[in-house]
């Protein structure tokens, strides 16, 4: 089930005021970007559109520069992002199998968000946390050495 963003008067004037101040500035719509990301939590395409009839930047190129940034995503994610690194020594030390196990705890795949809005479930290149891999992150926090059980055990605590 998608959680959809809505664009109140209050967001859009923020975003416009965004456009206008990176506007003045060599190279604005990574910043612009960002800030839209910051303001509605993701950058649907009605954000998109918004954003190429202020800057002239076709809907096209900004599409391009979402979907190639993992930082910014078209759909709203939880208010907490749950990480498993799949870099290759993670992958050969069983990160294909805490993953599957996220998810089935979670119930959600890769790129979902729980129901209730609280965690997004991502599967994450290097994080340059090789030497204690596999590694697992939630929101800020890595933590590694990852198994399955530990994976459970701080989902189950988390959750609560």
């Amino acid at each position: 089930m998608g959680r959809t963003i809505e664009i109140s008067k209050n967001n859009e004037s923020e975003l416009l005021s965004s456009i206008d101040q990176h506007m003045k500035s060599p190279g604005p719509l990574m910043p612009i970007l960002h800030d839209a990301q910051h303001i509605f939590g993701c950058i649907p395409l009605e954000v998109q559109k918004l954003i190429s009839k202020e800057t002239g930047v076709t809907i096209a190129e900004i599409n391009g520069v979402v979907t190639f940034y993992s930082s910014f995503s078209q759909t709203p994610k939880g208010k907490v992002t749950i990480g498993v690194c799949l870099g290759t020594p993670c992958y050969v030390r069983g990160a294909q199998i805490i993953l599957d196990t996220v998810k089935k705890e979670l119930g959600v795949d890769v790129g979902g968000t729980t129901d209730d809005g609280e965690l997004t479930l991502e599967a994450i290149r290097c994080i340059g946390t090789c030497g204690m891999a596999p590694v697992m992150s939630i929101g800020e926090e890595v933590i590694g050495e990852m198994s399955v059980e530990k994976a459970k055990k701080i989902l189950k605590e988390r959750r609560k």
